[in-house]
Order: C-alpha cells, then sequence, then structure tokens
C-alpha cells in the first residue's frame, strides 16, 4: 500500500495488454469492498515501459510501492528466476502469474491453475474426460495441464511447437500424476481422432495474435474445446468450434476467477467472486458461461 494516499497498487506486467480486463475487474471489487486500489498495466510492448527489462520493472514496482503484480504473456516462466521464493502451487506447476511484495521481497504465487479448474468445473462438470488433446506447453499450459489432471483426465496429451518444451512438460507432470496418465504428443491430428477434448493454451487468436492454433478440418463437433484467450473473448477458434457444434468454454471464466484468487493475495481481502462474474458479464457484453457477442468490447 502506498503510505502517502492509502492506495492499494497493483498492476499487470505483460506485452500487448491494452485490451486486458484486470484493471477493470480488481477496481470495481476494491470499491465494493470500500477499498482504494489503483491496477495498473506494465506494457512491455508500449511506452512508457517498452525499454525497460522484465528485472528492470520488478525492481521499479517494488520501489514504487506496489503490493504486487500479475504477470501474463510471455513472462510467467521467465520471471522465476527473477524472484526470491515460490509459493508451493507456483513451485508445482513451474510458471508465475502473481508476484506480491513482501518486506522489500518478491514471491510468486500461480493462480490460474485454479482459475481454469473452478471456470472448467463450473461449466464442463460433465464433459467426458477420457482423453484430452492441449495445444501449449508455455507458462499458462503449464497451469492448464495441471489442471486437467486435477480434474480427472484419464489421459492428456500435450502438443506443442516447442516438442523440446512439450516433453519437458510431460515429463513433469508425469513425476506427480503418474506416466500412463500424460506424453507430449509429435502428430496433432493422430491424437485429436479420439480425443473427447481440446485444451487451447497459446497466445493465438489474440487481438495481437489472431488466427487458429490448429487446421480447421482437425475440428469435429463431438469435441468439447477449452480455450484461455480472453480478449477478444470470442477468438477464432471458439467460433469455429461453436459453428461446427461443439461445447465450448471461454477464456473469461479463467481470468475472472484467477483474478480473485490474485487479488486476496495483493490485498489480504477476499473478493465475491459472484460479484466479479456478474461485472464480468454487465461491462463485457457477455457472461463467463455464455456466448461473447460478436463485437468484443473493449477495456
Amino acid at each position: 500500500m502506498n503510505g502517502s494516499t492509502d492506495v492499494i497498487l497493483v498492476g499487470l506486467i505483460g506485452a500487448a495488454i491494452q485490451q486486458s480486463k484486470s484493471p477493470a475487474l480488481h477496481e470495481a471489487e476494491a470499491r465494493a469492498l470500500g477499498l482504494k486500489l489503483s491496477y495498473r498495466l506494465i506494457d512491455l510492448k508500449a511506452p512508457p515501459f517498452d525499454d525497460r527489462t522484465l528485472s528492470e520493472l520488478l525492481v521499479w514496482a517494488l520501489g514504487e510501492g506496489y503490493s504486487g503484480v500479475n504477470v501474463t504473456h510471455p513472462y510467467k516462466q521467465a520471471v522465476i528466476p527473477l524472484l526470491d521464493a515460490l509459493s508451493e502451487e507456483a513451485a508445482m506447476i513451474g510458471a508465475v502469474n502473481t508476484v506480491v511484495f513482501e518486506d522489500g521481497r518478491k514471491i510468486g504465487h500461480n493462480t490460474d491453475e485454479w482459475g481454469f479448474r473452478e471456470s472448467f468445473r463450473r461449466q464442463m462438470s460433465d464433459a467426458p474426460l477420457g482423453r484430452v488433446v492441449q495445444i501449449g506447453a508455455g507458462g499458462a499450459g503449464a497451469a492448464t495441464a495441471h489442471a486437467m489432471l486435477r480434474l480427472g483426465a484419464d489421459f492428456l496429451s500435450i502438443f506443442d511447437a516447442d516438442t523440446a518444451r512439450a516433453k519437458a512438460l510431460a515429463d513433469k507432470l508425469a513425476t506427480r500424476f503418474g506416466a500412463g496418465r500424460v506424453a507430449a504428443a509429435a502428430d496433432l491430428e493422430l491424437v485429436l481422432r479420439d480425443a473427447d477434448g481440446l485444451v487451447h493454451a497459446t497466445p493465438t487468436g489474440m487481438a495481437d495474435h489472431p488466427g487458429l492454433p490448429l487446421p480447421a478440418e482437425l475440428l469435429r463437433a463431438s469435441l468439447w474445446v477449452a480455450e484461455i484467450v480472453y480478449f477478444p473473448l470470442e477468438t477464432a477458434l471458439l467460433a469455429l468450434a461453436r459453428e461446427l457444434g461443439c461445447r465450448t468454454v471461454d477464456g473469461g471464466g479463467m481470468v475472472v476467477f484467477q483474478a480473485g484468487r490474485a487479488f486476496e493475495l495483493f490485498t489480504g481481502v477476499a473478493p465475491d467472486m459472484e460479484r466479479m462474474l456478474a461485472l464480468f458479464r454487465a461491462r463485457f457484453g457477455c457472461g463467463p458461461f455464455g456466448e461473447a457477442r460478436s463485437t468484443p468490447a473493449e477495456g
């Protein structure tokens, strides 16, 4: 907390994040709880931060009196060597999306895993989890992969353009969940043939990374599709999946639930998750548990 103004300063470090909904979510919940909170975007692709390194920005935020920062693409793993300690959850997952400053120390946490898991559980509690394919093995992918195995996926295939990264994540997961439940996949078409569902955990589909993360012909109506991208909420992947008749989970639920957990870490006050979900619906023209409008809201 900034001692001179009694305002809790927090922020988001990432690249091309001007459409992030995090400031609105955090600041509105703080107002509802009677807290003064300012949530700022620290965008390494936009002035005045585009000439700074990740390490410099962490030191800067700490010196400016921030209570902490969220961390998003592409820094969820790169930030780890710059921290003083990790929570048990962050260490297990191998990715950080929330850094709390405590007594001059930088402590890394991961709220993405629970955020994705809770969103999926609420929307797809009856979804078949026999064989699941995940595209993406980066920081967000590490969280969603842990979440799917915790949710009970019998077997998870992980595909990534960087095959070594996919294998490294699969090997790490196998040490915790068992080698018989997870493996890296070299052939996306092959593993999707008999899959029940698809988790997309790459930046493809974001405003700064448009397009589909896989050939369109690999989708079919019997697949459920879970997306982590939320700006825009209606990604090309989700639009195509819904056109085909797939059951879908958009990225809205994950962002709300991970934000709620991060909010509590920053402020020490538990948020009202249902109120945050309602805000998302009201402010951004859709619900995390419903279809987006064709034109995403800005924010």
